[in-house]
C-alpha cells in the first residue's frame, strides 16, 4: 500500500517511492524536501504533519544539511540541539530592524 503524504514532486528523476522503509530512503526524502523548501516550493499540510512526528527525529538529526534553512527548522521543531548554520546570510535579511518582530 503506497503512502499517500509522499510528494511526486520530489521525485522528477526517478520514480517516486510507495513507501520510505529505510533510513536511507527517509534522509533522500528528506534531502530532497529541504531543497525544494529551501527554493519557495512550499510542502503539503500533509507532508509537514508527516515529518513532525517523534519517528522522523532520528532521520533529521542523520541528515546533516547545514547550508540548509528548512533543515534548521526542522531541528529545532524536532528539538534538537542547534548546529551551526553554513549557508549564506543575507545582508538586507540579517540587518533589518524589524527581524526582531518576526
Amino acid at each position: 500500500m503506497a503512502v499517500s503524504w509522499i510528494d511526486a514532486t520530489l521525485y522528477p528523476d526517478c520514480e517516486p517511492p510507495q513507501l520510505l522503509n529505510t533510513l536511507a530512503e527517509r534522509v533522500d526524502f528528506i534531502a530532497r524536501l529541504c531543497a525544494a523548501w529551501d527554493f519557495g516550493r512550499l510542502p503539503d499540510v500533509t507532508v509537514i504533519s508527516e515529518i513532525r512526528r517523534e519517528p522522523w527525529r532520528d532521520v533529521i538529526d542523520a541528515c546533516r544539511l547545514l547550508t540548509s534553512p528548512v533543515y534548521h527548522l526542522l531541528r529545532y521543531w524536532h528539538g534538537l540541539p542547534p548546529l551551526p548554520y553554513l549557508g549564506r546570510q543575507l545582508a538586507y535579511i540579517r540587518d533589518d530592524p524589524s527581524l526582531a518582530y518576526v
